[in-house]
């Protein structure tokens, strides 16, 4: 049994004292850009609850602290992604307050750290911290070119170590990230954006709203079209019946029986 999938109240055993665990330390996000990034991977994930496959749960949030030692400061990265994990609910808990790697039973297996400044050791410290979790994937996004000439960095983790992926896809999740130039809540900038293997785009709630009403007005127009021809090839049978009508009525002026022509 692979004990680092279960949590402590499977095996059965008491959680620790996390009396002492400060949960929060009340720090802003660096600024407006950085927390509507977050957000817009956050709420993206969302859109599809069964994003990693059917009854498949996940977690995802933003500037959440990750702790995985009782006497350790935590990790903050700006999004994580766990799955096969949902949370308890209960959020006057403590224990269900922030990610403690001991009640979920494994690590997250995404973080994402966003630059804003030279200081955050996102391509150093961070990098070494969350291989020494063996977190499988490591996304930086340098929007503002801090770092290096470098906007997205996919690393995958190989042993102990994590070795740059020469794509930005995470095969072991079924989940890409690709830059989109864009307006998100009125503020434009290059994003950081989740996509499928062929770069296309997970849509926001909103843009999802917008393709199915496209959806809906396409097939509305289409039927339309097809009753408008239908109308016009009822108007030609009819048309046809009263010109046969008309060509029956001339032959009988005639003395022609037309059943007899």
């Amino acid at each position: 049994m692979d004990e680092s999938l279960y949590t402590l109240e499977e095996l059965g055993i008491d959680p620790p004292d996390i009396s002492h665990i400060k949960v929060e330390d009340g720090a802003p996000v660096d600024g407006f850009p950085s927390e509507r990034e977050m957000r817009l991977l956050v709420q993206i994930l969302h859109v599809f609850p069964e994003l990693f496959g059917a009854g498949r749960d996940f977690l995802a949030a933003a500037n959440v602290g990750l702790f995985y030692a009782l006497h350790k400061p935590p990790l903050v990265p700006d999004v994580f992604i766990s799955l096969d994990v949902k949370h308890p609910g209960d959020l006057h808990l403590k224990q269900n307050q922030t990610y403690m790697v001991w009640e979920y039973g494994k690590v997250p297996e995404v973080v994402v750290e966003i630059v804003s400044n030279k200081k955050g050791g996102e391509l150093d410290k961070k990098k070494v911290d969350y291989a020494r979790l063996r977190i499988p994937y490591y996304v930086v996004h340098d929007p503002n070119l801090l770092l290096s000439k470098q906007e997205v960095y996919v690393f995958e983790l190989r042993g102990d170590q994590y070795e740059e992926r020469g794509d930005h896809w995470m095969p072991g999740i079924g989940l890409g990230v690709t830059i989109w130039s864009g307006e998100f809540e009125n503020m434009p900038g290059r994003w950081l954006r989740w996509c499928d293997i062929d770069g296309t785009l997970l849509p926001t709630g909103s843009e999802a709203a917008q393709q199915a009403q496209l959806i809906a007005q396409e097939a509305s127009l289409r039927a339309h079209t097809e009753f408008e021809r239908a109308e016009d090839a009822l108007e030609l049978v009819e048309e046809e019946r009263q010109r046969a009508a008309r060509l029956a009525a001339k032959l009988r002026s005639l003395g022609i029986d037309p059943e007899q022509v």
